[in-house]
């Protein structure tokens, strides 16, 4: 499959491109100018654009779409409302209208109701709104909400689901590895997923 990854050059999103590219996908990393590709594997095409002036035709071609960008902790309530909000929201209304099978979203735990009195409310708050524009589209969607993300390479022994553990931890390479199975799998439709590393 053609798999437009947005945030492919973050610190998940390189992960994801590679792990896309082992299973034999074609990778499309959806980069800005000053992107740092340099990560990012010889198989992967590029595709230049950017999350607060997005084209129409920026999804063409592509059979599924996987939103794994971010602001950052560090930036403003502004620029959070621009990527994590507005640019996933517009990204999705573009998968829509050109044909995009399935929409694969890395959101957070915490979205589903975020609390108004947490440091992260308002990024929180932005992913929420992105969520629940998904769920409301005509797009078959998966939806991952990971807790606080490591940098550690795949385990394989994730928890799914209800059992999670808010304050845990997941490796930003199991996060990875979900992210392209919910591209895949069937029974990633229509779903909205915990997830934490069994570490």
């Amino acid at each position: 499959m053609k798999i437009l990854v947005a945030g492919a050059t973050g610190n998940t999103g390189t992960r994801l491109v590679r792990e896309l590219c082992e299973r034999g996908h074609t990778p499309v990393a959806l980069v800005r100018e000053s992107s740092d590709t340099e990560a990012l594997p010889g198989g992967a095409e590029q595709r230049l654009g950017d999350l607060t002036d997005l084209s129409d035709d920026i999804t063409d071609g592509c059979d599924v779409v996987i939103f794994a960008a971010g602001s950052g902790g560090g930036t403003s309530a502004e620029v959070t409302d621009k990527v994590d909000r507005d640019g996933a929201i517009r990204l999705i209304d573009i998968a829509e209208k050109s044909g995009v099978r399935r929409f694969v979203m890395l959101s957070s735990v915490g979205t589903e109701n975020p609390d108004p009195d947490s440091d992260l409310a308002h990024y929180l708050q932005a992913k929420h709104d992105a969520d629940e524009h998904l769920k409301a589209s005509n797009l078959d969607y998966a939806i991952l909400r990971p807790v606080s993300l490591t940098d550690d390479g795949p385990t394989g022994s994730v928890i799914l689901g209800d059992e999670v553990d808010p304050h845990g931890k997941a490796a930003r390479g199991d996060v990875a590895m979900l992210l392209a199975d919910a591209a895949e799998q069937d029974d990633w439709s229509g779903a909205v997923r915990l997830m934490e590393t069994a570490y």
